[in-house]
């Protein structure tokens, strides 16, 4: 791939500030004993990123191991079912191990290794971003340990099989609704508990300053390729890109490159669960407020007692009660537009793609997958919408054939 991709861009939108701040979000909401580890971690990372032997050793690993640049693919077949604006998938479900989260844990653990720590915790949903830690662990030769909410274990056996394959200890999560916000809470325990050798490898935008903006900049390698791509195959930049939002990491990787490019619009779309009219959504953008969980402030779901709801989605991976503290600020300052898909039309999605690409989707990109039909719409012939197929649907068979009455 041409020098273009990895060149930092010359943004003007300069986020976050020192502190970690994105306007109101954001920050360092921590105990007093993590306040340390997160400067430590902020220095280190600092001190990477100004260091291009750190940069090239990434873009080596991205390139041999993970197996990027990921295509960007026109979906024919799709596009003509719609007869709209042509859809494109930036197929980040063919990276190794099947989902976007490498990006991210190859970023981490050769930061980690930098700061001379030997122990990995994670947290993990839909498993992949387990599978990706537990992965790198394993190539690196470092001890991992994943936390996963009981409920999440029995929905994605698959991925934990997939974990202890590779060597990791996996711990299931009983407290609360036994998910993903269950899972964090533990591994931060551990965090604090276990200072000295280990390095807590973060899965999604959220958490701590220097988390959000670091899963970022290691995110946005999607939107670099993403950009790169379409100048080259169309001579233009998309009309809009588009993404499912759970904590946010894929979504602000790939609008990150494009937040300065007012003609490109920025589309997420969270989980809607079973309707945005009840308590059983995950959609914290359209149905929660500003509040801190898990070190940072950006709208949770909450009750009036500003106690933390449980999040429900059909997809592991979307649904946790937060939202990252970047895609709460472009919410706020209208840079970025936020929609919802319910269980049953991320369904309806998993199944068209399948049928009409060859391509089985996660049921996370599932969500963004059943509003694609109606933003090629608004945006019309002629025009571009690029879809980021953060995940492959391995992962959810048998949490699909489960919803459609299937026996496997």
């Amino acid at each position: 791939m041409p020098d273009i991709v990895n060149a930092p861009l010359s943004n003007s939108y300069a986020w976050p500030d020192a502190e970690g701040r994105f306007g109101p979000y954001g920050g360092r909401f921590v105990a007093e004993t993590l306040m340390p580890l997160v400067h430590e971690l902020n220095a280190a990372y600092e001190a990477a990123k100004a260091d291009p032997t750190f940069q090239a050793e990434l873009d080596g690993f991205l390139t041999d191991y993970v197996g990027r640049p990921s295509p960007l693919y026109l979906a024919e077949r799709l596009t003509a079912h719609y007869g709209a604006a042509d859809i494109w998938f930036k197929r980040d479900e063919l990276n190794h191990t099947g989902a976007h989260k490498i990006n991210n844990c190859m970023g981490q653990i050769l930061l980690a290794m930098r700061m001379g720590k030997t122990r990995i915790i994670a947290e993990t949903g839909a498993g992949q971003h387990g599978v990706a830690t537990a992965t790198v662990c394993a190539r690196f030769g470092l001890q991992c340990v994943v936390y996963m909410g009981a409920t999440d274990v029995e929905r994605q056996m698959p991925n934990v099989f997939r974990m202890k394959l590779l060597g990791a200890e996996v711990v299931p999560v009983t407290a609360g609704r036994a998910t993903l916000k269950d899972a964090m809470n533990e591994a931060m325990r551990d965090w604090v508990t276990n200072v000295e050798d280990t390095y807590y490898l973060i899965g999604t935008a959220a958490g701590p300053h220097p988390y959000p903006a670091m899963v970022r900049d290691f995110q946005s390698v999607i939107g670099r390729e993403t950009r790169a791509s379409m100048l080259a195959r169309r001579g233009k930049l998309p009309d809009a890109v588009v993404a499912a939002i759970g904590g946010g990491s894929n979504a602000i990787g790939l609008f990150h490159p494009f937040i300065d490019d007012a003609g490109v619009r920025l589309i997420g779309v969270e989980a809607a669960g079973r309707g945005l009219d009840g308590p059983d959504h995950a959609a914290s953008l359209q149905g929660g407020r500003p509040g801190v969980l898990h070190g940072n402030r950006t709208y949770l779901l909450q009750d009036d007692d500003g106690q933390i709801l449980e999040g429900h989605s059909i997809s592991a991976g979307l649904d946790y009660p937060g939202i990252g503290p970047e895609h709460a600020w472009l919410k706020d300052i209208g840079r970025a537009e936020y929609r919802a898909a319910t269980d049953m039309e991320a369904l309806e999605a998993f199944q068209l793609c399948s049928r009409l690409e060859g391509i089985i989707p996660a049921l996370e990109p599932s969500h963004a997958l059943a509003r694609i039909g109606e933003i090629a719409n608004e945006v019309g012939k002629g025009g571009d919408v690029v879809l980021n197929m953060c995940g492959r649907g391995d992962k959810d068979i048998f949490a699909v054939a489960k919803h459609l009455g299937v026996e496997l």
